[in-house]
């Protein structure tokens, strides 16, 4: 569609209607209320990125191993990206995708349950590929990266193919080597940072995530594990 507010909401509308099946994209030019993480807003050019949502209908999980589903989405942004530009490539926890300090990628995910299984998700992607001016400082484009210009079209098929093979990986039971793929590519990992946890800044090292998703940061007092929205990267 050429505009539209939200792919999220409107995939939403979709799911509750009973209307679309697994795989189902909604795609716009043009997201004039895009959401990201913590309810911030996504910046995206009309016509310049891909900003679209896919429906899946992951029934083979139950709620407890809900992060799974952050795994392979960011595993498979991660993987187009560096497909184009593989330097310094990487996943921030939960689920955003950075080169060096430079936010690329944003995924918003939201679930429909049924009992305790996850009846359909809502997988929403913002790429920056071909914008090159953005309010936000630390913004990055594949375009940056490269100085090449790229047709959304491709790229969309390209990163849903990436997206159907994390999938499928998923399908099959691979998960400790989903787990390890996304700790391997974890921002931060294994380095000396500040952290904040409500008013409290500390330093610590992020050492990974634990079979819930939660981030794993080892500090001089010892380890602790951390939800999302509990924890804070600042420098």
């Amino acid at each position: 569609m050429p505009s539209c507010h939200s792919t999220n909401e409107i995939a939403s509308e979709l799911v509750k209607k009973e209307q679309k099946h697994e795989g189902t994209i909604v795609i716009t030019n043009q997201q004039t209320a895009g959401k990201g993480q913590l309810g911030n807003s996504w910046e995206a050019q009309p016509e310049m990125n891909l900003t679209f949502s896919m429906i899946i209908k992951p029934k083979m999980l139950i709620v407890k191993d809900h992060f799974m589903l952050n795994i392979i989405s960011s595993l498979a942004v991660r993987d187009f990206v560096a497909k184009y530009y593989p330097h310094n490539v990487k996943v921030k926890w939960p689920n955003d995708i950075y080169v060096g300090d430079n936010k690329i990628a944003g995924i918003l995910i939201s679930n429909t349950l049924r009992s305790s299984e996850i009846d359909n998700s809502i997988i929403g992607i913002g790429l920056n590929i071909n914008q090159v001016e953005f309010e936000i400082d630390n913004a990055i484009s594949l375009k940056l990266c490269t100085g090449q210009q790229f047709l959304l079209g491709e790229c969309l098929e390209e990163l849903v193919l990436e997206i159907e093979k994390r999938y499928f990986q998923m399908l099959r039971k691979e998960r400790d080597q989903l787990f390890e793929d996304y700790q391997n590519q974890l921002y931060w990992k294994n380095e000396v940072h500040t952290f904040k946890s409500k008013q409290h800044f500390f330093s610590g090292i992020i050492k990974g995530i634990n079979n819930l998703g939660q981030l794993h940061i080892e500090l001089e007092e010892g380890d602790e594990y951390f939800n999302f929205k509990e924890v804070s990267f600042i420098r």
